[in-house]
């Protein structure tokens, strides 16, 4: 069973830089919390942090949020208009639901196979919930102008 984390926000995009961007990776979440304790993503949510309720889709910016890599959005992606006049990223968050990197929650190896499941695993953004009680090895980080 995967457990929500909170918004992780590790990197933050330099506006002057066309070759530079916001980085919510997994890379850059181990590198900066080694011990962050999260075996396998199963789903992930991103969000603009200064428009927590907006679309990805609806800010018109060009970003790559999946299981597989984290966030990222590169400034040179971007065009001029949408809800901010420069082309460059917003300083993006993310929520992944993870199997706990702990041994009683990895899949154990099974030499007899008895069932098989036909359950589907989906990668669409589903939002985690707004409050969560779940502790979290992973302190949330925020930036004032």
């Amino acid at each position: 069973e995967c457990i929500w984390t909170d918004w992780i926000d590790v990197t933050y995009p330099d506006g002057s830089d066309r070759n530079s961007g916001d980085y919510e990776t997994f890379e850059n979440i181990w590198k900066k919390y080694p011990s962050w304790e999260c075996a396998k993503v199963e789903n992930i949510s991103c969000r603009a942090e200064k428009f927590p309720s907006t679309s990805i889709a609806d800010l018109g910016q060009k970003v790559e949020c999946n299981v597989d890599v984290g966030l990222i959005c590169n400034n040179k992606d971007q065009q001029i208009g949408g809800i901010i006049p420069m082309p460059v990223c917003l300083n993006y968050e993310i929520s992944v639901c993870c199997t706990p990197n702990k041994p009683e929650c990895l899949p154990t190896p099974s030499t007899a196979s008895t069932t098989t499941s036909t359950a589907s695993t989906t990668t669409s953004s589903v939002s985690p919930p707004i409050s969560s009680t779940a502790p979290t090895s992973v302190p949330v980080e925020t930036h004032s102008p």
